[in-house]
């Protein structure tokens, strides 16, 4: 599965409205071949060990089958391209975009995920020394770590593809994302006081030498469903 990945970095005070909400949900809705999309809002959660500030005032996942249909979605003109001409309360907030590959991992008790979840959303702009050898390490130690939280719905990690973009968004290259759902903030807050994570920061510290350090923010997370009523 394909991720495109976007997000609107603005000014401190600068939130999306519900009207924006609102337009954004009809137009992705209307997305030719998208399998779901995520729109991120901020949430609030305290860790022990990182402190990146306040999250983006929106950001938005959208899942794809093939490469070839995120990019058709991606193309100049199109639904997407219209995108911030829709958000005219983030008028003038930077918007990046960026295509992964989705990886997932299961966990022990996935069910369903209410309307709006909450969401750990963590990306490392990089580069490492060694990418493959970074990535390798990450895959093997994070994730089993994660599928010990109590209450995890959901893990992913997201690894950068070469691809085609049409949209007005200024294409970044961060080398990883990866991202822990959970029914709300107040879930996410006891794994974050768990021991886990304390195991999480040892792991860490294993890491293959990188640079660009990492971003971690709690977001609310609605998914909407192609063809649904906005």
């Amino acid at each position: 599965m394909f991720a495109l990945v976007l997000f609107h970095d603005a000014a401190p005070g600068q939130r999306v409205t519900e009207a924006d909400l609102a337009a954004l949900r009809e137009a992705l809705a209307r997305v030719p071949e998208l399998d779901c999309a995520m729109i991120y809002t901020p949430a609030a959660a305290q860790d022990a060990y990182v402190d990146d500030g306040a999250p983006p005032p929106l950001g938005m996942q959208l899942h794809f089958a093939r490469l070839e249909d995120l990019e058709a979605a991606a193309q100049a003109g199109g639904i997407l391209a219209g995108l911030p001409g829709l958000l005219p309360s983030l008028a003038g907030s930077r918007a990046t975009a960026q295509a992964f590959w989705r990886r997932t991992w299961p966990v022990p008790d996935a069910g369903k995920p209410p309307a709006q979840a909450c969401s750990f959303v963590v990306h490392y702009p990089g580069p490492a020394q060694d990418f493959n050898a970074w990535l390798a390490h990450y895959i093997a130690g994070h994730p089993p770590l994660f599928q010990r939280f109590a209450g995890i719905r959901g893990i992913e990690i997201l690894t950068r593809v070469d691809w085609v973009s049409g949209l007005p968004h200024e294409t970044v290259h961060h080398m990883q994302r990866n991202r822990i759902v959970f029914d709300d903030p107040a879930a996410l807050q006891a794994a974050l006081d768990s021991p886990v994570r304390h195991e999480l920061r040892a792991d860490f510290h294993t890491f293959p030498p990188f640079e660009g350090g990492n971003f971690h923010y709690p977001m609310w997370t609605e998914t909407i469903q192609p063809g649904a009523p906005a």
